[in-house]
């Protein structure tokens, strides 16, 4: 039986690249001569700091064009609050990898509610889409990409 696998996941070098071409056109950028601003990345965590919350904005627009650029999904991005200490300000971007039990359950409801000829079953954090033909499954891959769900995905393992 044909099946594939929902995920959500980020290709690390991808945002590697992104935030390496970010920290190169801050260095470049009239606006920000002279200004103690940068990016930096551990594990899933991208920092911004900036000496004002304004410029903060500015950065974030700047790293989204550059991921945009590499291909990357803003929607794997998630925003955190903007934290003031001394002279800085300092912003956190958490890359959204895996899909947790809540969003997989949703997943499954949609492709239950638009009453396609396809199991859904939740493994892990990804979701697992068997049907009887291939159709049914490229119909299943339509309606999760036209659903207005706050994370990105993709098809893996696509098997005939």
């Amino acid at each position: 039986m044909p099946s594939f696998d929902i995920v959500s996941e980020v290709d690390q070098q991808e945002v590697l690249n992104a935030v390496d071409n970010a920290n190169r056109e801050l260095a470049t950028r009239f606006d920000f001569r002279g200004v103690n601003a940068e990016f930096s990345i551990k594990d899933k965590l991208i920092t911004m700091q900036a000496e004002a919350e304004f410029q903060l904005q500015q950065m974030l627009e700047i790293f989204l064009a550059k991921a945009i650029k590499r291909g990357l999904d803003v929607r794997s991005f998630k925003e955190g609050d903007v934290i003031h200490s001394g002279k800085t300000y300092s912003q956190s971007l958490t890359l959204q990898q895996g899909i947790e039990t809540v969003m997989a359950k949703k997943l499954v409801k949609l492709i239950k509610d638009n009453k396609l000829k396809v199991q859904a079953s939740i493994q892990g954090d990804q979701v697992r889409v068997t049907g009887k033909k291939r159709d049914d499954l490229q119909q299943t891959m339509a309606v999760v990409r036209g659903a207005e769900l706050e994370q990105a995905f993709q098809f893996n393992n696509f098997r005939d």
